[in-house]
């Protein structure tokens, strides 16, 4: 069985709810795809919570190395890092009860998927949290 990700309202009641987004993979260079989509979610009025070993702070937020590290609870974790990583955080988001995880356009990891959803977790693969946003929310 392949991977299927939620409808079309799903994914917006998904981005309706959302709040807290952590940013696994969240490059402090502007010209990366996931500091301008960050940048974009922050100014939709999302937190943004960088996670990134080695960086002190991105778009005015404090960085922290790993998803274990933030001190408070996150509603989604967004995922711009290579498909190799993605069951390693999705284990991480696990670990801190995130009720949600967005792994972004062009990554793939169908067993990574299927693990973080039959442990409850809402999850959209393959697809861009700006674009979404832009394509469902008013």
């Amino acid at each position: 069985m392949s991977f299927q990700n939620p409808s079309p309202e799903e994914i917006k009641a998904l981005l309706q709810r959302v709040k807290t987004i952590a940013v696994v993979g969240l490059s402090p260079k502007p010209d990366r795809p996931s500091f301008g989509v960050s940048q974009a979610m922050q100014r939709f009025g999302y937190r943004i919570v960088p996670v990134r070993p080695a960086l002190d702070s991105a778009l005015g937020e404090k960085a922290y190395a790993k998803l274990a590290d933030i001190p408070f609870p996150v509603d989604l974790v967004n995922v711009f890092r290579e498909s190799a990583a993605i069951p390693g955080v999705v284990e991480e988001a696990l670990a801190i009860h995130a009720p949600a995880i967005w792994i972004q356009e062009g990554i793939v990891h169908d067993a990574g998927a299927e693990r973080a959803r039959a442990a409850g977790l809402t999850v959209v693969m393959d697809r861009c949290i700006y674009k979404d946003y832009m394509r469902y929310m008013p």
